[in-house]
């Protein structure tokens, strides 16, 4: 027994959210960014193909364990909704067949440097002359160009080149890593985003447009907060355990048993804290008026804080925060979260029966008029959905099908 044979199941496909219903997405993308990207698009609606390698399929099929069912659950985490088709385009009749599919296609996702693409034949310059509606998007540690463009990366490259490392741990410890792939993710949703800006686009002006995404560039942009006040003040700032925020009082407390985290982001916010903790001294306190004065004396803000919630279990400071409206709220493991009343009634997480085996999943966790249910389809299995995809995008006949297969046509 594990936890997903527990979790509900979601809603019939019919229901599914279906906003990009008619966009054709081809996902030749490994690993996670690219997947993460693809997923999305097919969460939306997109009826996306993933062309995957004969026999080893996309990297992450061998990210383990764990494992389940003998799929790597990392590969089962960002690519439902998807059809697996395996294609070897190291051969001629492999990059006719991906042509082919290009032409038909509304979107190309690659995770591919350039020079590799270009070996292969799947750049923009030699797609768009195939398909002059195509929207190619790149995915890559670098970017297209500059004198990076032909380094490999994986997140965790991508998370120490961009500063995020550096800034992430406590002050006297090593530099960490963020605990999910936020790299990968980051540069997913911005791929995803920029292929909706460019069907927009190209419904205005009739034709597609190369996207170029870097990881790097997406991890760093998520440093904006931070980059922007050093280039104004020279400030640099410095790892603190998440204990050196720009507001006065944003960070984590321990209480009687457990800790919490605490953001008092404005003069009202202090004010109701300081009521409902009892402490209405230094609420009348006129240092503490304004979150100027607040940083000033924060470390004799924060012992007597700390002093206070550790008097009562965290509990208690949950609920009376929730009361007095002060934003608080607990440190979850993983198994707390997925456990969460809250997120459970907003379905937020599911499961998927495939071969017998609960398929664990995360929704999409957007809603559009109230629906926010956006799976159709279990993580495919290697190639399953190949001949359907020939079938369907290029309406191959059962003669070509059978021909391509090596079997006589019945």
């Amino acid at each position: 027994m594990v936890p997903a044979d527990n979790m509900r199941s979601p809603p019939l496909p019919s229901q599914a959210i279906n906003l990009l219903e008619g966009i054709r997405v081809l996902d030749m993308t490994t690993s996670v960014a690219g997947p993460y990207a693809g997923l999305l698009l097919a969460d939306l609606g997109a009826e996306v193909a993933k062309i995957e390698r004969p026999e080893q399929g996309d990297d992450a099929r061998a990210w383990g364990p764990p494992f389940l069912d003998g799929e790597s659950l990392w590969f089962l985490s960002v690519n439902r909704n998807k059809q697996s088709v395996t294609l070897d385009t190291s051969q001629p009749a492999g990059r006719e067949t991906l042509r082919a599919l290009v032409s038909k296609a509304d979107v190309m996702l690659t995770n591919q440097v350039l020079r590799s693409q270009k070996k292969l034949g799947i750049d923009y310059e030699t797609l768009k002359a195939v398909n002059p509606r195509l929207i190619h998007v790149s995915i890559t540690g670098f970017g297209l160009s500059g004198p990076n463009a032909d380094l490999p990366c994986y997140d965790l490259i991508a998370e120490g080149y961009s500063g995020v490392m550096d800034l992430t741990g406590e002050a006297d410890g090593d530099p960490q890593k963020v605990g999910t792939p936020a790299a990968d993710l980051l540069a997913g949703q911005d791929a995803a985003l920029a292929t909706l800006a460019a069907i927009i686009a190209r419904n205005r002006t009739g034709f597609g447009q190369e996207i170029d995404v870097s990881m790097v560039e997406s991890m760093t942009r998520f440093l904006t907060p931070r980059i922007i006040p050093f280039l104004g003040s020279g400030e640099l700032p410095r790892r603190a355990g998440g204990k050196d925020s720009v507001i006065a009082i944003y960070q984590t407390f321990d209480a009687e048993d457990a800790p919490l985290t605490l953001g008092l982001g404005n003069d009202g916010i202090w004010i109701r804290f300081c009521n409902a903790i009892g402490r209405q001294d230094m609420a009348a306190d006129p240092r503490l008026a304004n979150n100027e004065g607040r940083r000033r004396h924060r470390p004799e803000i924060v012992e007597e804080i700390q002093k206070a919630l550790r008097t009562k279990p965290r509990s208690h400071w949950l609920a009376l925060f929730a009361k007095s409206r002060v934003p608080a709220g607990p440190i979850n493991r993983l198994d707390e979260v997925v456990q969460d009343p809250a997120m459970q009634e907003r379905g937020l997480f599911f499961s998927l029966e495939r071969n017998g085996f609960a398929i664990p999943q995360i929704g999409l966790g957007i809603r559009f008029d109230g629906n926010s249910h956006a799976c159709r389809s279990a993580p495919p299995r290697l190639g399953e959905d190949t001949m359907k995809v020939f079938k369907t995008w290029l309406d191959w006949d059962d003669t070509r099908l059978a021909a391509l297969a090596g079997k006589p046509a019945q």
